[in-house]
């Protein structure tokens, strides 16, 4: 399934979910309260969600004189693909990885860790960050902020059933089935929001090997930070895993996690994905492995 039918079809699921719950709560207006308290908090952090993950990340921003490599490369890249030119950040922390933000593309911004910059080839950051211009372009952080939305109205829907529900025996379910209801439609919620963000990553990898024009680079970029990631901790991502989410690759290891909840899909997935990619592109690109291109260090940060 394409990746845009997929995403309307999870967040059609995430929809139905909530207008389900509210009917079984036995009203439309607490539903609609409901959602517009959760609309507007979501709104308040869209608005300013980038300074937030910035800041919890610890990025600083940086320009032509500070790391002009690096910088002139995202603007080729976003020249290129047609797009604004994002402001540029680098977070100082020897795990390799990467995000963008921003409510839209005319205020947006990517981010890439020092250990990216040092442990990557110039053609593997290259498709790090056309990765991450794709978010831009496909205003993905648009898209987790209404899942975001509709997550939070229905656990606020499920504290309204606990709360004021629970005991009622004329609702569906009695007190049984608002417990039910409390504990299993946030979890589903949680999942649709989990599925909606994987299937985000799959879209940016296909968009980003167009805008790099090389899906390997990508392949190859992805298991080398996967692999570097699993053993070089990301301070500030443990600190504040709720931002896990907008990393290229998940920067947390030191806590086990279910990976039912995962935001991120299986490397080797996205790999074979991009591998496909190319060799549909090129027949000969089909039969050869990954490029081991060189580790070429520069001035970018």
């Amino acid at each position: 399934m394409g990746g845009y039918a997929k995403t309307a079809l999870l967040m059609a699921a995430m929809t139905a979910l909530f207008m389900g719950l509210g009917a079984l709560i036995g009203g439309s207006q607490g539903a609609m309260i409901a959602l517009a308290v959760a609309a507007g908090m979501n709104l308040i952090g869209y608005w300013n969600a980038d300074k937030a993950v910035l800041s919890m990340a610890g990025a600083r921003a940086v320009d032509e004189r500070s790391a002009p490599d690096f910088v002139r490369l995202v603007h080729e890249l976003a020249d290129g693909a047609g797009m604004p030119r994002p402001k540029v950040y680098v977070i100082e922390t020897d795990q390799p990885n990467a995000f963008a933000t921003g409510r839209n593309p005319e205020n947006a911004a990517v981010a890439a860790t020092t250990g990216l910059l040092r442990a990557m080839s110039r053609e593997e950051i290259a498709a790090v960050m056309a990765h991450e211009l794709a978010h831009i372009r496909n205003r993905d952080t648009l898209i987790m902020t209404i899942t975001a939305t509709m997550a939070g109205a229905i656990s606020m829907l499920a504290n309204f059933a606990l709360f004021f529900g629970g005991s009622d025996r004329d609702r569906p379910g009695g007190a049984i089935g608002a417990i039910l209801m409390m504990i299993l439609a946030p979890l589903a919620a949680a999942l649709v929001q989990m599925a909606i963000s994987r299937s985000r990553e799959y879209e940016a990898d296909r968009v980003g090997a167009q805008i790099c024009g090389h899906p390997l680079w990508l392949a190859s970029a992805l298991q080398r930070i996967e692999a570097l990631a699993q053993r070089i901790d990301n301070p500030a991502a443990e600190r504040n895993p709720a931002v896990a989410h907008m990393f290229i690759i998940n920067p947390l290891h030191a806590h086990a996690r279910d990976k039912l909840f995962s935001t991120h899909p299986s490397t080797a997935n996205r790999v074979a994905a991009l591998e496909a990619m190319a060799g549909a592109a090129s027949p000969a690109a089909a039969r050869s492995s990954i490029p081991r291109v060189a580790r070429r260090r520069g001035p970018w940060a």
